[in-house]
């Protein structure tokens, strides 16, 4: 009795243990089917990449507003805006260095033949020197929102592409076990594990993108006003240093 206990024992552990699985991440990941390994790589490559776009938006809008008050300050000195623009433009770029250096040079070219005496061409001057600034501010705005796009597609489809991935898993999972006949824990639990890998990547990519795109556009968008009510009070100076003339 005892003997024949033993080869029962032996074959039902075998039989165990070819259904023995890593669960790891590594062995999730290694046990996948193809299509599913290629929905984890994307979406690892995107949460990647979408962690470098945080960390340098991060660094670049904290950059900006420390040299925004640093400008400001030197703005509001007293010092002649002349003698500003010398010092600044050829500085290192920046949005609100490069909107004000916009505005200096249409006002300049505006006044090189001497400040018009007309109100027409004083009220053209300051036009010119306002849209001068608004494109720049456009043109600085755009290059601050590189990246953006990219966390917002993210944040909105990788939980799909991940679902996509679990869908695909599940399907071999069930078609292994119509294919084995056998509804044990031990085959069906693996195969659902590696599909549900595939949606928690997609939220692990997505949930960060998702955030730091909120946190951004309100940043940028402050960053941006910042810089229209800078081009206002500039050419509100200008308006005012004409009406005296």
């Amino acid at each position: 009795m005892a003997n024949s206990a033993a080869p029962v024992a032996d074959v039902v552990s075998t039989d165990l243990g070819s259904y023995a699985h890593d669960m790891s991440m590594w062995g999730l990941f290694i046990q996948a089917d193809m299509i599913v390994k290629i929905v984890m790589i994307l979406l690892v490559m995107a949460s990647v990449w979408s962690w470098s776009i945080i960390f340098g938006k991060r660094s670049t809008l904290k950059k900006l507003n420390k040299k925004a008050n640093v400008f400001e300050d030197s703005f509001w000195s007293g010092e002649p805006l002349d003698k500003i623009y010398q010092r600044v433009k050829n500085s290192k770029h920046d949005p609100i260095l490069s909107t004000f250096s916009a505005g200096m040079e249409e006002w300049q070219a505006g006044v090189a033949g001497g400040i018009p005496a007309r109100e027409s061409l004083q009220a053209s001057l300051r036009q010119r020197v306002e849209r001068a600034m608004s494109v720049m501010i456009g043109r600085e705005m755009n290059m601050l929102e590189r990246g953006m796009t990219f966390l917002a597609s993210v944040g909105s489809t990788a939980p799909f592409i991940g679902l996509f991935g679990t869908v695909w898993g599940i399907m071999n999972s069930f078609s292994a076990i119509a294919a084995t006949n056998n509804t044990s824990l031990a085959v069906v639990a693996p195969g659902i594990a590696e599909a549900l890998f595939a949606t928690a990547l997609g939220l692990v990519a997505a949930i960060p993108a998702s955030i730091a795109y909120n946190v951004f556009s309100t940043e940028l968008n402050r960053y941006a006003d910042r810089l229209e009510a800078f081009s206002d009070e500039f050419v509100a100076i200008l308006s005012r240093h004409l009406d005296t003339q």
